[in-house]
């Protein structure tokens, strides 16, 4: 054996011993496993090879979502009409949604259909009878279409579930007014200033109604 073929037969037995100490060792790659990563965004790659990531999916809005928000930006620009398409679209695919409900009660008052309003505010009382702001803007929302005797009844009910809130008394006071129930006007418009006297309409109103004391 010459001096050459002495040196490759030691560089190959290196090789072998090398690989053979690898394999048993259990420290090699494993198939499935090469790379765990800790969080969802952690790169693979590094910085030269920045699409090898773990990326999050984006969730794109749902339809309803995109309605709603429609229906903000158009209340926000004033333009009633296009917000109450949105919300109509809304309402037909989630009848009972209490966010489109509101809005819609809110926008069909902008626009003087006090009928619909009506019926927004009905269905968020389905929803929770014990709401004594729906009570008091469907009690408003009757007295526009004239019908006082219920209107009475709701704001009465909105008054019973929170007896501590001046608007309700003062709402009330103000149907009262309008139908020349001066005296009892009177009492709901004080009763109003008693539990918050920053209401100058309500101390205007209990002034000018002094003489039914």
């Amino acid at each position: 054996m010459t001096t050459f073929q002495l040196l490759l037969f030691i560089i190959a037995g290196g090789i072998f011993y090398l690989f053979f100490r690898q394999l048993f060792s259990g420290k090699h790659p494993k198939r499935g496993i090469d790379f765990e990563a800790n969080v969802p965004d952690e790169q693979i790659g590094g910085i030269n090879s920045p699409e090898k990531t773990f990326a999050k999916p984006r969730v794109e809005p749902t339809r309803m979502a995109q309605l709603l928000q429609m229906a903000n930006e158009a209340i926000d620009r004033e333009d009633f009409d296009e917000a109450s398409k949105a919300l109509g679209s809304a309402l037909i695919i989630e009848p009972h949604n209490i966010e489109a409900l509101e809005r819609m009660a809110f926008v069909s008052i902008q626009l003087e259909d006090y009928k619909e309003a009506r019926e927004c505010y009905e269905k968020l009382l389905e929803l929770d009878s014990d709401d004594d702001m729906a009570h008091a803007l469907l009690a408003n929302t009757l007295h526009k279409l004239n019908l006082d005797s219920q209107a009475k009844i709701h704001h009465k009910k909105s008054i019973a579930l929170d007896d501590e809130y001046a608007p309700h008394y003062f709402n009330y006071a103000n149907t009262l007014y309008d139908l020349g129930e001066n005296r009892e006007a009177l009492e709901q418009y004080s009763k109003a200033y008693e539990l918050d006297n920053s209401l100058e309409e309500a101390q205007k109103m209990m002034m000018k109604l002094g003489s039914y004391k």
